[in-house]
């Protein structure tokens, strides 16, 4: 591709408490024109919390869309301007009720970018001190801790079946360094 595609027209049709809907069309450099379904989301943060174990905290939580419960890791959405460190900080804490001693962003990724803008920022939580959940009023949310092998068990099992869980997985056995592509922080 030569250049970026002219946006030839942008329509918001869907305004919801999580996310936006617009329907763009594109000209591509050839004339073309073509529509395109965008999600719009304000970002999000996928909290790595091992143990002085080691053992990876999971939460296990119902996914309509889906209809199914699944195990993942600790996981929202951004409040608007939110910094990564506190929004992880913060969606640990009213997720699992542990406060992390140590918080370290790893690494940005796009989730879905063939038709949504949304990042998440994967941060690592450390010498983790356990406390009360303060889930919001339609969370039901069951915490676990996982040794690595236990937790891949689960993706064998289906019970771990998302990306950013299967990615932070990953993570943990390699070199537990930045993940490639830093944009979005």
């Amino acid at each position: 591709m030569e250049q970026i595609p002219e946006v030839v027209s942008s329509q918001r049709v869907f305004d919801g408490r999580i996310f936006k809907v617009r329907i763009d069309e594109i000209r591509y450099d050839d004339g073309a024109v073509h529509r395109l379904d965008i999600v719009e989301h304000g970002g999000s943060f996928g909290i790595i919390a091992l143990t002085s174990q080691r053992e990876l905290v999971l939460v296990r939580q119902y996914r309509h869309a889906v209809r199914k419960e699944l195990w993942e890791i600790p996981a929202g959405t951004a409040h608007p301007g939110e910094d990564p460190i506190e929004g992880a900080a913060r969606e640990l804490r009213e997720e699992t009720g542990y406060s992390a001693g140590r918080l370290r962003l790893v690494g940005s990724c796009y989730m879905t970018p063939g038709f949504c803008d949304e990042i998440m920022h994967f941060v690592l939580a450390e010498a983790l001190m356990p406390g009360e959940q303060a889930l919001d009023e339609d969370e039901r949310i069951e915490v676990g801790t996982f040794a690595h092998e236990a937790a891949w068990r689960l993706v064998g099992t289906g019970e771990i079946a998302d990306i950013k869980t299967i990615l932070a997985l990953l993570w943990t056995e390699g070199s537990q360094g930045e993940l490639p592509g830093g944009f979005g922080r």
